[in-house]
């Protein structure tokens, strides 16, 4: 059928059979059914009889039109009423009964809302559900009657654009919890009445009110999942008040968006909900929203990110009436009470890909001016429409119960209220709400006299009550990119490298890896002889018995056993074995039997035993003692070497060794992160880009080098990149805490404050869940559990963007060149007013600019840019959840989303991104100055080489954590780096007097040492290496204790301990001095020559060392060819 504006479309109702029917007078009724739809009789059917296994074929059809421009029914209409079905038995005439007699089996309820997702038709079995006292209730166990309906219109309701663009939202008012003890549920009767505004794309907005709430003593839990119900009065049977397939289904505080979410408001929230007084709802509220009224749902929420939800209640008194008694209003009955409003942050609604929010919010009392200055809205429901919407409150709505079966004449009584006030929606002319004005104005406009003081709304405050209210929409306002696309985006940024080639092997090859180890492992087991009985041979000769030989093999065997050399040397020869299975054999299945593969086995130990006698018939006595194979150094080893010239600002020998672990396994990605982070170091952001893409493109999964990746696009502007690697990091890791700091971090510079807000609070809890899991395992290992403290204070704090936690401090690197990151002026103006922050951090005020020139051009990236409104999310965000740190021994520093943040950025020397961090830091309601925020303060300054800056911050965190060895570490490094060795030398030792380790106690060794040799302080120095080579040996740690040793005249330890260094790195020259000056102490003119040959080739820097080299040289009459 042509739609024309004149007429509508309609909306056909068939109910073609009904099945387990039964009536009053046996099972051979006859019914007829009633179809209702927006309290209009659509029709009845004709008078079927039901056969005796409970079926009637009613073949009934009935319709309505669908004709919004008329004023008639719309598509709000259809989202949120059911047609009703009503069931009706005819009884049997009586004598001298001039009329049939009816009465109501039961009544079902058919809800239309797949005809606003684009459907022209469907089915549905409905469940007819019986009035009280009806013969059709379940009868037998599983039996349940119910009807099947088919619903058809001739072209669907919706146009494309209208299913594309549009909405429906859904608004679920479960309870309030913990209502005023004034509530009480003897005396007058009371309306206990929500409602809440939703905007339109007109001048108007829809208030939505949930009315008839029952009021409730304490004793025991609302039971989950439970039904919601239709917003629709008068429903004959109590189970059609129940929304089809929906369900309140409750969840952890924690996962709540509300207010009451913390771990500290569990015990508060679990006795409100247990054992005070509540007044229930299970209301569900739908509204259409067409895509006008998308566009303008989105822009309230980004202008107004609270929405008022008032409550009150409305007494009702009893006016008998006629024959009945019914409800009326009396001149004292348009005074409502108890004015209370809750405010719903409706921002997370905005947040990419979040469909529904759902939590517990404060009621507080009305007043005009709080009201206005939170949510801009100068209208009151209940106040400004309470005439209009009292003068109809009365009870027999949504939850009046039916005492007794309702013979069909009564069924339209009761229709004198209106529509609008009983169903919480209006109808096309009514009186509508008007829409929320001035919302862009700075000056309020003028209102009437508001109260200004509302003692009866009061104590919802001093009660504690809240209301649980869900908010749903179909369709996700913001959508999110899906996984796959955002995987397929980091592909085309960065294709996956293809897999390196199979290196293949034969036979042959694999019987010659089988020669080798075996020689390797006798090798090694001749050692082992002959460290147990080399004396023993040498006193003998080869005078040795059989008896004593084979005493010395089983000594051997228990040696090799009890040290575990002999599990090692059969692990060093399994891979060999395998590979001649594989290679010789071609064994790579399964063997079918036990039999066959006893055979095997048979076959090849005899392969194995011949093949060795072959390798060790190989073995010549000069292999045995021949030549010690080449030091070889781990990757390990190389990190470490790298590390050291890094730190001693060798960056040309630091490049070789990172480098040289590239050669040797390019498809370790840890390597190019490590390389990448060294190029960050060195500023030189093109060439970590490529180190950390190459990283990505080994495993397009691995979390940190996407976010690497992401990092390295924003500081080279490449946004749009940064946002693909960030969302994908917590796509593919939604548990990271960094991953979602970053996005936020990012959406911050993007100016976009409302995913900002989403990525941090995402961040905040994952981290407090990573918390509560470490606690909970924690109490689970000692045996004991306890969520509450003295004074009921939870075990640990958790802010909104962090937790409290035991103090922990990232690896500090402090030598690096000057010229690295931005001014940090700005930081250090907040800490002059640091304690102002930390007394008021729910209200930050933060205004930066940048005064460098030099780094002007990369200011976006370093400064924050802190607007009005970003300030009022932070504001709002942090002062909800403010909450209370726990004391500890020692010290306790709270762990923060940023400062987690901080530690991944420094640990891969990503400066000019830790300065945005550090200002979010500072303004955290548990960040702000901490020690280890001073720790990281300092080291940014000392990368600068701003040693005075660096001392006052040092001294600030000294203050707040004497006992932490980071603190005396970084301030020895402080000392070194500015010359002054006494007071660097004072912080060293402290250092490594405490009995907990600084994060870098290789350098601080290192340091100390070369301290001790220039003061000739040499037994200490010696001691201090020693430390140092146990810990993590390198070319540094043994030449210094060659030193150390040479200083002390002990030579062959000093040579010992030189050559070590020498092995490590050969290109040391003052490793070569020091091996020339101990050969010419020693008298080894040759080495002694040799070694200065090297000393001169590498170009010797300390003249001094130098110099003292030719002064023994002339002493000693040689060592120099060229004299």
């Amino acid at each position: 059928m042509e739609q024309v504006s004149s007429t509508g479309r309609p909306v056909q109702i068939t109910v073609t059979e009904g099945y387990d029917l039964k009536g009053f007078k046996g099972d051979t009724s006859v019914t007829f059914i009633r179809a209702e739809f927006n309290q209009v009789v659509l029709g009845d059917s004709a008078k079927i009889t039901v056969s005796p296994e409970g079926t009637a074929k009613y073949n009934f059809t009935c319709s309505f039109e669908f004709n919004p421009e008329g004023g008639g029914i719309a598509l709000d209409d259809l989202a949120h009423k059911p047609v009703f079905l009503t069931v009706t038995e005819v009884l049997p005439k009586e004598k001298k009964q001039k009329e049939e007699k009816t009465m109501v089996l039961g009544q079902a309820a058919v809800d239309l809302l797949p005809l606003l997702e684009g459907e022209s038709s469907f089915e549905t079995m409905v469940p007819l559900h019986p009035v009280p006292g009806s013969p059709i209730e379940p009868f037998r166990s599983g039996v349940k009657c119910s009807l099947e309906v088919k619903v058809f219109v001739a072209e669907p309701l919706l146009t494309p654009a209208q299913i594309s663009g549009g909405n429906l939202l859904k608004v679920t008012l479960e309870a309030a919890y913990s209502v005023p003890e004034s509530f009480l549920p003897i005396g007058p009767l009371q309306n206990y009445m929500v409602g809440m505004q939703v905007p339109s794309a007109g001048e108007k907005d829809y208030p939505i009110f949930f009315k008839n709430g029952t009021l409730k003593l304490g004793g025991e839990r609302e039971p989950v999942p439970r039904p919601k119900k239709w917003p629709i009065p008068n429903i004959l049977a109590p189970g059609a008040n129940n929304i089809p397939d929906s369900f309140i289904v409750g969840g952890p505080y924690e996962e709540e968006e509300g207010e009451l979410n913390h771990p500290e408001d569990r015990e508060f929230r679990n006795q409100a909900e247990c054992m005070k007084k509540r007044i229930t709802w299970d209301l569900e509220s739908r509204c259409y929203l067409d895509p006008p009224a998308v566009v303008s749902f989105q822009k309230r929420i980004a202008d107004c990110r609270f929405w008022p939800v008032e409550i009150t209640r409305v007494p009702l008194v009893a006016v008998p009436k006629g024959k009945s008694a019914k409800f009326e209003k009396t001149d004292d009955e348009g005074q409502f009470s108890f004015h209370g409003v809750a405010y719903v942050n409706m921002v997370p609604l905005l947040y990419p890909g979040v469909k529904k929010i759902r939590g517990a919010f404060h009621v507080y009392p009305y007043l005009d001016s709080t009201v206005y200055e939170k949510t801009k809205c100068l209208f009151s429901l209940f106040r400004d429409t309470g005439h209009n919407l009292i003068q109809n409150n009365k009870v027999g709505g949504i939850n009046s119960p039916v005492s007794k079966p309702v013979v069909s004449k009564n069924l339209k009584e009761d229709k004198t209220v209106k529509e609008k006030d009983m169903e919480g929606k209006p109808r096309p002319g009514d009186v509508q709400a008007p829409s929320i004005k001035s919302q862009s104005s700075d000056t309020p406009l003028e209102m009437e006299p508001s109260l200004c003081n509302n003692p009866e709304g009061q104590q919802y405050v001093e009660a504690g009550t809240y209301i649980v209210l869900e908010i749903e929409l179909d369709k996700a306002l913001v959508p999110k990119r899906m996984p796959e696309e955002l995987a397929r985006r980091v592909k085309e940024m960065i294709p996956p490298r293809p897999p390196l080639t199979r290196r293949t092997g034969g036979a042959q090859k694999a019987v010659s890896d089988y020669h080798k180890q075996i020689k390797n492992i006798s090798r090694a087991i001749l050692n082992e002889y002959h460290n147990m009985f080399g004396k023993q041979v040498v006193k003998t000769g080869n005078d040795i018995d059989s008896e004593t030989l084979e005493e010395q093999k089983c000594q051997l065997n228990y040696e090799l056993n009890c040290s575990g050399k002999y599990f090692a040397f059969k692990e060093q020869l399994k891979h060999a074995v395998v590979k001649i299975v594989r290679e010789k054999y071609l064994k790579t299945t399964s063997f079918e039997s036990q039999e066959e593969l006893q055979k095997f086995i048979s076959e090849l130990y005899v392969f194995l035993v011949d093949q060795m006698h072959v390798a060790l018939n190989q073995t010549m006595p000069d292999d045995v003692q021949g030549t010690p194979p080449a030091i070889y150094t781990s990757s390990e080893q190389l990190g470490l070497f790298a590390f050291e010239a890094e730190v001693n600002e060798n960056y040309e020998m630091a490049t070789v060794y990172y480098e040289e672990r590239l050669v040797r396994e390019p498809q370790n990605l840890e390597h190019w992160l490590d390389y990448g982070a060294f190029c960050l170091l060195t500023e030189d952001n093109i060439k970590a880009q490529e180190c950390f893409r190459k990283a990505l493109s080994l495993n397009q999964n691995h979390i940190q080098s996407l976010l690497l990746c992401g990092v390295l696009a924003v500081l080279m502007e490449n946004y749009e990149q940064a946002e693909v690697f960030f969302e994908d990091a917590t796509c593919l890791e939604p548990t990271n805490v960094v991953a979602w700091t970053l996005l936020g971090l990012y959406y911050e510079i993007q100016n976009n404050d409302i995913r900002m807000e989403m990525a941090f609070h995402e961040a905040s809890k994952q981290l407090q869940a990573r918390v509560l899991q470490a606690q909970v395992t924690k109490q689970k290992s000692t045996g004991t559990i306890e969520y509450v403290e003295e004074g009921g204070k939870a075990e640990s704090s958790l802010g909104p963007w962090g937790v409290t936690n035991v103090s922990s401090t990232a690896a500090l690197k402090v030598e690096a060149p000057t010229g690295l990151g931005a001014p940090l002026s700005i930081l250090d103006e907040f800490l002059d007013e640091s304690s102002q922050l930390q007394s008021d951090s729910h209200e930050p005020i933060l205004s930066v600019q940048c005064q460098d020139p030099a780094t002007s051009q990369k200011a976006s990236n370093i400064f924050i840019k802190e607007t009005g409104s970003k300030k009022e999310a932070l504001k709002s965000q942090e002062s909800s959840t403010c909450l209370h740190s726990t004391p500890y021994s020692v010290s306790q520093t709270p762990t923060t989303i940023f400062m987690e943040t901080i530690r991944f950025l420094m640990k891969v020397n990503a400066v000019q991104y830790v300065h945005r961090v550090l200002a979010h830091e500072l303004l955290c309601p548990h960040g702000g100055p901490s020690c280890e925020y001073y720790l990281v303060l300092a080291q940014t300054h000392l990368l600068k080489k701003d040693f005075a800056k660096a001392e006052e911050y040092l001294q600030q965190a000294a203050q707040m954590d004497y006992l932490n060895p980071n603190v005396w570490g970084v301030k020895g490094h402080l000392y070194f780096l500015s010359g002054n060795h006494v007071e660097a030398k004072a912080c060293y030792e402290r250092t490594i007097s405490f009995v907990v380790d600084a994060s870098e106690m290789h350098f601080i060794f290192l340091r100390l040492g070369q301290i001790y040799l220039e003061e000739k302080e040499y037994e200490k120095a010696k001691k201090t290496y020693l430390q140092a080579c146990k810990r993590s040996p390198s070319c540094l740690t043994w030449l210094g204790l060659g030193i150390a040793c040479y200083r002390l005249e002990e030579l062959t330890e000093a040579e010992d301990a030189l050559s070590e260094a020498n092995a490590l790195n050969n290109y040391n020259a003052e490793v070569w001095a020091y091996l020339a000056l101990v050969c010419l102490k020693a008298g080894r003119q040759l080495e002694a020559e040799q070694a200065y040959k090297y000393t001169m080739k590498l170009k010797l820097k300390d003249e001094n060392l130098l110099a003292e080299l030719h002064m023994v040289q002339e002493t000693v009459g040689f060592g120099n060819p060229s004299f």
